[in-house]
């Protein structure tokens, strides 16, 4: 895939983890300013995807992606890198995710970072696909409700897409037959589980265990929605590695998802 290029957004890069030597790119639209009353900006952390095990800011489609959000949402889109298994386990990439919120935090309190200046910290939102989604997540989680321990940033909303979820009890699409063991969506599970239990844990997948790996699992969601604020789920019938929050957001209580 082509990086694509039209002029109307601009993007740099920062450092924002120098012990772990992680970068972040920023991207700023240069057309359309802002409608009377918003003349700051909304920022929108953007969290890519590649099963924990790929992926960088870098990457056309992740560049694309960001560029695209940035020219038509207006916002200055914020793409940190994080670090990746199998070298890093979970939760390495979730705290790198709350590292770089920080990092947007410490930059308000210091007033250094020109492109910062025509933000509004008062509207931030948390965007990630596929693994980035689960990222999204653990930070709504994880920050509360208005990320109030972050002051001034405020965090308002929350947008998975097409987030990958597990769980110890298998969903519909996990079942089947033996030779079917390896099916994408199984494989990829099992896969999840090796990477965010402790070193030597048997992969209670195949054995009967009962180790919770609760960087995989999604939270109540009545808690989700009602605690943290908006968070929309976004996923279809056909994906094979979102079974869970497909089901999820269709409970009773929650009939409003999407």
């Amino acid at each position: 895939m082509a990086v694509v290029d039209d002029q109307s957004v601009i993007h740099k890069d920062c450092l924002f983890d120098e012990t772990h030597d992680l970068r972040l790119r920023l991207y700023k639209p240069t057309t359309s300013p802002p409608p009377p009353g918003r003349e700051k900006l909304p920022v929108l952390f953007y969290f890519h995807g590649g099963g924990f095990v790929v992926g960088s800011r870098e990457w056309p489609n992740c560049h694309n992606t960001c560029q695209r959000l940035a020219s038509g949402l207006q916002a200055v889109v914020v793409a940190p890198d994080y670090r990746l298994a199998p070298e890093h386990r979970l939760p390495a990439a979730v705290d790198d995710g709350v590292a770089a919120v920080k990092w947007l935090q410490s930059k308000a309190v210091e007033e250094g970072e020109e492109w910062l200046s025509s933000v509004d910290l008062d509207r931030v939102y948390v965007l990630g696909d596929s693994s980035g989604g689960n990222m999204a997540h653990h930070l709504a989680v994880g920050l509360g409700a208005g990320s109030t321990g972050f002051d001034p940033v405020r965090v308002r909303g929350y947008i998975l897409l097409a987030p990958f979820f597990g769980g110890i009890v298998r969903t519909e699409s996990e079942e089947g037959p033996a030779e079917k063991l390896l099916r994408p969506s199984t494989f990829m599970k099992c896969h999840f589980y090796s990477i965010c239990g402790p070193y030597g844990h048997i992969n209670s997948f195949f054995h009967f265990t009962t180790y919770h790996f609760h960087f995989l699992y999604i939270h109540e969601i009545h808690y989700l929605f009602h605690m943290v604020g908006p968070a929309y789920f976004i996923t279809t019938n056909t994906n094979i590695i979102s079974p869970n929050p497909h089901k999820t957001t269709h409970t009773k209580e929650n009939k409003k998802s999407t």
